[in-house]
């Protein structure tokens, strides 16, 4: 671990074997001129190969420890660091044509995904490793036991794809769980109009909170019976049973409403 003990409140799990670092690289096929950010570097094992590629990156570390050996590995010309939080991290600054890529501490990989989703309109790509589990979650489909909410709110943004899987033995030190490579490209222009993205948002979570709840109960503060049939969907539905498209019809529906006691 070349004299670093690994932090557990940084969900420290550090990518060492060679071929899947090779793998990942491909994946993101990385060119000059590229705006690439790494998120959470770590080591630096994905680091140099990205720069080689690349010729400069971004990267957002939050151990300072860390940073610091960074700092002293890589010129200033070849990485811009910074040493951050990165789910407070504002990804803006960085410009368009994002290409986001990281090995996503398990802790905290679902509400870093939402901050990430946030920035989609200057998004090229996003290519990120996380607990397989996640990613499973991520590519659900409707009616499946791992269709929920982080389906919902990034396919309503993202076309996501597994890519691979990544043993425990591929890191130091070996998480308890296998890992996975996702995929994410912006949906552009074929996104789904939200009409109001909270109003979005706390219908996909009201949806799920309970799964076992109809969505005549589960969404009794935020739209009658009425509203439902009025938006083609049918109260007795648990929201697990929705598409995506069909929650984006209902959140628009209940916008124009502006009454939610429909």
């Amino acid at each position: 671990m070349h004299g670093h003990q690994p932090r557990k409140r940084f969900g420290q799990n550090f990518l060492a074997d060679l071929h899947y670092v090779a793998r990942i690289v491909a994946a993101v096929d990385p060119q000059r001129g590229d705006n690439v950010v790494e998120i959470g570097p770590g080591l630096g094992a994905l680091t140099g190969e990205l720069i080689a590629r690349a010729g400069t990156i971004a990267a957002v570390e939050i151990d300072r420890d860390l940073a610091a050996r960074l700092s002293d590995r890589f010129a200033s010309a070849q990485l811009r660091l910074f040493e951050a939080d990165a789910l407070a991290f504002d990804f803006a600054p960085l410009g368009p044509r994002l290409r986001v890529v990281g090995n996503l501490p398990y802790n905290i990989s679902s509400p870093l995904l939402f901050h990430l989703a946030s920035f989609d309109a200057q998004l090229r790509d996003v290519h990120v490793m996380l607990q397989r589990e996640v990613v499973a979650r991520m590519t659900a489909r409707p009616a499946t036991p791992d269709y929920g909410r982080l389906t919902v709110m990034l396919q309503a943004r993202f076309a996501v794809t597994r890519l691979f899987t990544v043993p425990a033995g591929a890191f130091q030190p070996p998480p308890k769980v296998e890992s996975a490579v996702a995929r994410l490209l912006p949906l552009g222009d074929t996104r789904p109009a939200i009409a109001d993205e909270a109003l979005f948002a706390r219908i996909v979570a009201a949806a799920f909170g309970q799964r076992r709840k109809t969505l005549r109960n589960a969404l009794a503060s935020l739209a009658g019976e009425a509203a439902l049939r009025e938006a083609g969907i049918d109260p007795a539905a648990r929201g697990e049973t929705l598409s995506v498209a069909e929650f984006v019809r209902l959140a628009n529906r209940l916008g124009r409403a502006d009454g939610r006691s429909v």
